[in-house]
């Protein structure tokens, strides 16, 4: 496979998972929060794990069609990025499920009106927050980093000779199924431990959003009667009779 045919491979994959899901999400609200508003808000863990799964299966498939049909190995730092994903989704999914049995509460984050995708997932009931825009972006700076070292990989012609013999063929194999288990690139321990506390937090402190008052300016009318310097008649009168 040629750079040419292999780039529109590799990106022809990408794309067309997104659109899969896109479809599905239209459909069937894949990554959205289980609400009771319409639109549904877009739920961040739910968008985190399609995120990554579009990555990983970008990379792998392209990996099956450049080698002929081998199937590579994933790594364990791969595995364990898919997993972070998927528990940060999970423990999203359970405070949901708890805070929508609680009947103490009021205002669910998950039951305001979405608006769009990078406000949902930045933003509780109370507006945007920082843990949220952490785990965003180390997400997307580690995932843009892992495309693009995974391409650098599979644009690489891997120096395996093919032949006619039975250990020509098993050496030619045996060569491709390396190259393919190398494709994939290997996470620090330290980065895989970014990932996780960042995911962690999030996970921890969206136990407490629901819990948070709803937060809302104070009204005008209210704000001209408590305070003498913006209401100076009611404050001069006030004066006047005390005298």
């Amino acid at each position: 496979m040629d750079s040419q045919s292999l780039s529109y491979t590799f990106f022809g994959i990408f794309v067309g998972l997104w659109v899969v899901i896109l479809i599905l999400d239209k459909k069937y609200s894949l990554l959205r929060d289980n609400s009771n508003q319409l639109p549904k808000p877009f739920s961040w863990s739910r968008v985190q794990l399609a995120w990554w799964t579009v990555i990983v299966l970008t990379v792998f498939i392209t990996i099956i069609f450049k080698t002929g049909g081998i199937i590579p190995t994933f790594n364990n730092s791969t595995l364990y990025l898919l997993g972070i994903s998927s528990v940060t989704t999970v423990s999203g999914t359970l405070t949901d499920i708890s805070d929508q049995s609680n009947p103490g509460l009021t205002n669910l984050a998950q039951n305001m009106k979405g608006t769009s995708l990078l406000y949902d997932i930045l933003s509780d009931k109370n507006g945007m927050n920082i843990h949220r825009f952490q785990t965003f972006l180390f997400n997307l700076i580690f995932g843009v980093l892992f495309t693009y070292t995974a391409y650098q990989q599979l644009l690489l012609t891997p120096a395996c000779k093919s032949g006619a013999s039975s250990a020509e063929i098993k050496a030619w194999v045996d060569c491709m199924t390396n190259y393919a288990n190398q494709v994939m690139p290997v996470v620090t321990t330290n980065n895989l431990i970014l990932m996780g506390a960042s995911s962690g937090l999030y996970a921890a402190l969206k136990t407490t959003e629901n819990k948070q008052a709803l937060t809302s300016p104070l009204p005008t009318s209210q704000t001209q009667v408590t305070n003498p310097i913006i209401n100076p008649i009611a404050n001069s009168t006030s004066t006047n009779t005390l005298g």
